[in-house]
């Protein structure tokens, strides 16, 4: 073999194992003539079809090979949106949106009451499972409600064999910053919105419900990091921005600086930890709330991502946020969150 081809087969065997991530909310996505929210009027088909080809305009330029979504009420919607960007329907996974007849979780009605979490992904799924109760250690009374038990969107976690290396892949979406007041069992107001000392209560209630859902999920992740060497990347909506109480309690990076040895269970943002364009992270945004932007839709990565790690099994090359769309009018919006996408190298 001559030098040259050497050169160039070692070239493509690199190229080969580079995966692109990425993670997208969007924002009700629904099939049509079907109820998800009480307040919400179903999308007509014409409407689910502006939908579906908005989104896929949002998505096709992020060329991922795995997508992790939030707020997915049906499978199939989502199996149709695969297929226009170049999937199969059998790489979609949404069992908590599942429409099959057959699902124990779901019955074939898609998700209930509340949004599901779901992937595409074009590497072969190992194992999956969905998270619903907490461990006891992150169980804590809401103000008012009582005890806290079970996430109300359980995160999907799916082993997936990328290039022979097993990754495990965690995508969520955690409880909002918007107020939770009381309700009874109907559904029906309990509190007044418009009283500004009582927001103050429903929003303690939202922070206390993220906390605890944050706190539930490290445990879990501590298991699988803790003395392994198995790469773990957790991706979603997080709901509040990288540095937040809540998003470092899931990620405890800033640990790090004072114990190295926390790198074995601390998650690292890509953006923080990619190997080119760091002057990314300084113009990103992902969400306006409020009329403010910030990064609250996040991926984060264990220590075998990253370059200079003595465990190290493959970097983070490059993170990319895709927002222009936030530019327009909400109406105009096929989706109220930006994308995150990571370009990984493994070894």
């Amino acid at each position: 073999m001559s030098q040259n081809n050497k050169f160039h087969k070692n070239k493509d065997q690199e190229m080969d194992k580079i995966f692109y991530i990425a993670t997208s909310n969007l924002l009700n996505f629904a099939l049509p003539n079907r109820s998800y929210y009480d307040n919400m009027q179903p999308y007509t088909n014409e409407q689910y079809n502006r939908k579906l080809n908005g989104l896929y305009e949002l998505l096709k330029n992020a060329k991922s090979d795995i997508y992790a979504f939030q707020e997915v009420w049906d499978e199939k919607a989502l199996q149709d949106l695969a297929l226009k960007l170049g999937f199969e329907p059998s790489q979609v996974l949404a069992p908590m949106a599942s429409n099959d007849p057959a699902s124990t979780l779901t019955l074939g009605q898609g998700a209930q009451d509340t949004p599901a979490l779901a992937i595409i992904t074009k590497h072969k799924v190992l194992e999956w499972q969905l998270l619903t109760d907490f461990p006891e250690l992150a169980v804590v009374d809401i103000p008012d409600e009582g005890p806290y038990r079970r996430f109300n969107r359980p995160p999907l976690v799916a082993t997936l064999e990328v290039y022979g290396q097993p990754i495990t892949v965690i995508t969520t979406h955690l409880k909002s910053k918007r107020p939770h007041y009381l309700r009874d069992a109907q559904g029906n107001r309990l509190e007044d919105y418009d009283d500004p000392l009582l927001r103050v209560r429903a929003k303690l209630r939202s922070l206390c419900m993220r906390a605890a859902e944050a706190a539930a999920l490290r445990l879990f992740m501590i298991d699988i990091l803790h003395k392994t060497r198995h790469p773990l990347i957790l991706l979603g909506d997080m709901n509040d921005v990288t540095d937040s109480v809540t998003t470092q309690l899931l990620a405890e990076t800033s640990e790090v600086i004072y114990d190295k040895a926390m790198r074995d269970v601390a998650l690292f943002d890509a953006a923080q930890v990619q190997t080119s364009y760091g002057w990314m992270k300084d113009v990103a945004y992902t969400h306006l709330y409020q009329g403010m932007p910030e990064v609250i839709d996040q991926l984060f990565v264990s220590e075998e991502f990253l370059v200079d790690g003595k465990f190290s099994l493959g970097e983070v090359e490059r993170v990319d946020y895709f927002n222009d769309h936030l530019k327009q009018d909400y109406e105009d919006r096929f989706s109220d969150h930006g994308i995150v996408r990571a370009k990984i190298k493994l070894k």
